[in-house]
């Protein structure tokens, strides 16, 4: 059911109109009474009587905020003018809030792509862009959101590791991806409800305190290995531009067994963990 836009009367002229109708019929109640006619009086009594009920047409409407009609159950249309509003009596009004909203689910403890339990929350901003489908297509809206959006979260974390290996998407290497993808899973889900998504993102995001230690000491292995790696690579790209200086520009020639020796001898320099203590040699080459 989408949502369809219908017309109401301003509110402050017809409380006017009323207001002075009334007072007339009260005049009237009382002219008819002084002067014994009973007709006069029930008429006039009628007439009030009829005013209070148009007066409870009478609603107010604030900024971002509509009201949705309906008359025994069918859907008559929404009202978006601000202020004080009326219309038929016997339209029933209920006001859907159009501001921006969000809140902040709570810790859940799901299992990565990599079946490791992590814990997530992510901040969820939305509103309502259509309030038929809002009121009419679920029972309660908020609690709606609240639950699909859960529900997505947990969807979403099932689908990536925790971390990155070989430049993949991971929940905490790529959190603009991360966020784009639970949104377009919210806007999936929400659609129905009349509900639009402005913005999803994770505000928390760790792994579960009975593997968090376990999980420290992984990641800091494989920091030192990639560390240990790029050295490595890095060392043997200057012991061969080293070799190729000196042979090229002919300052010592070398053989197999003193090159060797010095390739490993520059490989201790270039990837100790600490400084070498250099042996000088004062006699001759050999």
């Amino acid at each position: 059911m989408k949502e369809n836009p219908t017309r109401s009367l301003p509110g402050i002229p017809m409380l006017l109109v009323m207001l002075a109708a009334l007072l007339g019929a009260i005049w009237l109640f009382v002219v008819g009474v002084q002067a014994g006619s009973g007709m006069t009086a029930f008429g006039a009594g009628l007439i009030g009587a009829l005013l209070l009920f148009l007066m409870c047409g009478l609603y107010m409407v604030e900024p971002n905020q509509a009201a949705v009609l309906s008359l025994f159950g069918k859907y008559i249309g929404t009202v978006k003018d601000n202020g004080l509003r009326w219309n038929n009596p016997f339209f029933s009004k209920r006001k859907v809030s159009l501001r921006v909203r969000n809140f902040e689910s709570g810790k859940l403890k799901v299992n990565e792509l990599e079946g490791s339990p992590i814990e997530i929350a992510a901040v969820i901003v939305w509103k309502v862009v259509d309030s038929a489908e809002a009121v009419f297509n679920v029972d309660d809206y908020e609690s709606f959101v609240h639950i699909q959006s859960e529900a997505a979260l947990r969807a979403m974390a099932t689908s990536y590791p925790y971390d990155s290996h070989d430049q993949e998407i991971s929940l905490r290497s790529h959190p603009g991806e991360i966020s784009d993808h639970l949104k377009q899973q919210l806007d999936e889900r929400l659609t129905t409800a009349g509900v639009d998504v402005l913005e999803a993102r994770i505000s928390h995001l760790a792994y579960a305190p009975e593997i968090a230690q376990v999980m420290l000491q992984r990641q800091q292995a494989n920091a030192v290995i990639a560390a240990r790696t790029r050295i490595v690579a890095g060392a043997v790209g200057m012991v061969e531009m080293a070799l190729a200086e000196l042979q090229k520009n002919g300052v010592v020639q070398l053989d197999e067994e003193r090159k060797a020796a010095m390739v490993s001898n520059l490989l201790v320099v270039l990837c100790g963990d600490r400084s070498t203590q250099p042996i000088v040699n004062t006699g001759s080459l050999y």
